[in-house]
């Protein structure tokens, strides 16, 4: 059995993510790690401490400009070393939320006026009011600074392939046999139209957030200060822009956790999309294998350890494997979360510690995509050499317009003269030759090819 180092290295690491992919990751681990939950945890503690003394309450004055500037800086300088001195309390409390408590009192040593004001920490909260929000604020961060950010270049890169290629004339395939042809273009405008509005999906998810105590009445609130609107309050601190306050949408109703109903929406929502591009990398995979594409070599790159001759789509393989791994996580998570036994159980805590890693596959998969797409040059050749050997595509507009003019049984007679029959330009043109039709349609149909029977798809694939 092989020995394993005893600090942590890459190609020790249990999880691929931050082994052989970390380096594709590194933006998003500050948000998703527990270090970056730690973040978020001393951000909502500070952000609520700095609000109660701003509520009024004579047993807390306003904090000094100089001590809200301190405590503003414990959240804008965390670091590593802070992450670990949190968990060092965590072995001594073997509790994570009441640890970060304690770190944040014991920044306040030497410092008199947070030291009188020190029991105000964390006061009548319950951990899940800063695990709640501290998950909210992680995947606000998550969504908007890395998702969508990587999801957009995607849209971009698809939405300039489909204006170059907008004229490109390309046999389709239904059932796997040959159909009306398109454009290479009008293809990946089909892609950009579905995943813009999945990326409009997952922006418009609006980010929930409670603060209201242990089952979601204010109890411990009102014990202390009976005639004060906490509500009100709450939502304040949720609702205010950062740094002040968290920048969340209030969230009035809960048990003691947030129901993550809204967590559920966003899941799904990244999940419908991560179906879109694994419809998407099947697709050029397969257009890959049928030479519509050749992809750019890199200089000591090995297809195959056998077969020198191979370069393999592996970008978009492993797109699409990242994407099912995504997929998986995110769909048990959206399944699970929104599900508590009566007020409060711990199975959602163990879950939500993975967010990160169902995003972080999702966000692998992206890059692996835009690799493979940015690695893709058109081979128009062989385009143009399926659609001259698939003349029976033009049996469609022949029979339609004979159906215009009133021919008998136009689908039936086509049928008869081209399924199962190998067509050529020949024979298709002395089909149409013999036609009862008017001499000017009759030009138009002959001047047809496979190439230039695309419908509107040039016109359609601009339009993105």
């Amino acid at each position: 059995m092989v020995s394993l180092p005893s600090t942590f290295s890459a190609i020790s690491a249990l999880s691929p993510l931050d082994g052989r992919y970390a380096a594709k990751l590194a933006t998003l681990r500050p948000l998703t790690s527990e270090l970056g939950y730690m973040h978020r945890r001393v951000q909502v503690e500070v952000a609520w401490f700095i609000a109660m003394s701003d509520a009024g309450f004579e047993e807390f004055k306003p904090l000094t400009p100089g001590a809200r500037t301190y405590l503003l800086g414990l959240v804008k300088n965390f670091s590593e070393a802070d992450g670990e001195a949190i968990k060092a309390i965590e072995k001594t409390t073997n509790h994570d939320v009441k640890a970060v408590e304690y770190w944040i009192k014991s920044k306040f040593e030497a410092r008199p006026e947070l030291e009188k004001a020190g029991e105000f920490v964390h006061f009548a909260c319950t951990s899940e009011d800063i695990n709640n929000t501290s998950h909210a604020l992680q995947l606000r961060a998550s969504r908007d600074v890395v998702v969508l950010p990587a999801l957009d270049k995607i849209v971009l890169k698809l939405r300039d392939m489909a204006h170059a290629y907008a004229d490109v004339p390309m046999l389709s395939r239904t059932h796997g046999q040959t159909a009306s042809p398109t454009t290479v273009g009008k293809e990946m405008a089909n892609v950009v139209v579905r995943l813009q509005a999945a990326c409009d999906r997952i922006a418009n998810v609006k980010i929930l957030a409670k603060m209201n105590g242990a089952v979601g009445n204010y109890n411990a609130h009102l014990s202390a200060w009976p005639d004060f609107d906490w509500e009100a309050f709450s939502k304040k601190v949720v609702e205010t822009p950062e740094p002040l306050g968290l920048g969340l949408t209030f969230q009035p109703y809960s048990i003691q956790i947030e129901p993550h109903d809204y967590m559920a929406e966003l899941f799904d929502a990244v999940a419908r999309t991560n179906t879109i591009l694994v419809d998407l990398s099947r697709d050029i995979w397969g257009y890959v294998s049928l030479g519509y594409f050749k992809q750019k070599l890199k200089d000591g790159e090995v297809g195959s350890s056998t077969m020198p001759h191979k370069v393999n789509p592996i970008d978009f393989e492993n797109a699409e494997g990242n994407l099912g791994l995504a997929n998986a996580l995110l769909r048990h998570l959206s399944e699970k979360l929104p599900i508590s036994r009566w007020q409060r159980d711990l199975t959602d805590s163990t879950v939500l510690r993975n967010m990160g890693v169902a995003l972080g596959y999702a966000v692998l998969a992206y890059s692996s995509l835009m690799t493979g797409l940015n690695k893709l040059e058109i081979n128009e050749a062989a385009i143009a050499e399926d659609l001259d050997s698939s003349w029976e595509v033009l049996a469609e507009p022949i029979q339609t317009v004979m159906r215009r003019f009133g021919l008998p049984q136009p689908y039936e007679q086509l049928k008869k003269f081209t399924r199962g029959a190998a067509m050529t330009r020949e024979l298709m043109q002395g089909f149409i030759a013999g036609l009862d039709i008017p001499e000017a349609e009759k030009e138009r149909l002959l001047a047809m090819t496979p190439g230039s029977y695309t419908g509107k798809a040039s016109e359609l694939a601009r339009r993105v």
